[in-house]
């Protein structure tokens, strides 16, 4: 009589004990695709934007190029910026020419980063395109352009004379 009114050997209590022991596929698959989605949004925001790279690159650059426009005041000697293969140096103007600023850590010579493939130098309102930026020693300049070019896309770093320099 006892299996008849939902004891424990009944068919009842036997069907709730077997659900309460597992998840079903469907709840299962709800995980599966919560956690996958997770996964993706994860990799999404680890992985670098090359454009972003390739601006940091010459947004580091900029600050180079006012730090040297400084330099080149404080030490009443012209500095140089010149792309050499696979980065760019500073270079000083000393009695015997061009000379590379080994000794300063800020302004050594250094590979490119940002997936730098080229550079153009150029002077607004001249016809030439010179192989280096030079930074004098008057705190008022010639406006220069110095366009970095990558893969993806190229980055302008804009002196308009003044010692200041702006990424475009």
């Amino acid at each position: 009589m006892m299996a008849m009114n939902g004891g424990i050997g009944s068919p009842c209590a036997r069907q709730g004990r077997l659900r309460a022991r597992g998840f079903t596929l469907l709840e299962m698959m709800v995980v599966l695709v919560i956690a996958g989605l997770l996964v993706s949004l994860a990799s999404v925001s680890l992985t670098r934007n090359p454009r972003t790279d390739l601006n940091e690159e010459a947004k580091r650059l900029a600050l180079l190029f006012e730090t040297a426009s400084d330099e080149a005041q404080v030490r009443a000697r012209p500095i140089a910026w010149q792309p050499v293969t696979g980065g760019y140096r500073f270079d000083m103007r000393t009695e015997d020419g061009w000379r590379p600023l080994l000794r300063d850590d800020l302004l050594r010579q250094r590979g490119w980063e940002g997936g730098v493939t080229d550079v153009t130098i150029d002077y607004p309102g001249s016809d030439l395109h010179p192989e280096r930026v030079v930074f004098g020693v008057e705190s008022i300049g010639q406006a220069v352009t110095v366009t970095l070019y990558s893969a993806v896309g190229r980055a302008t770093i804009v002196g308009t004379g003044n010692g200041r320099y702006e990424v475009r």
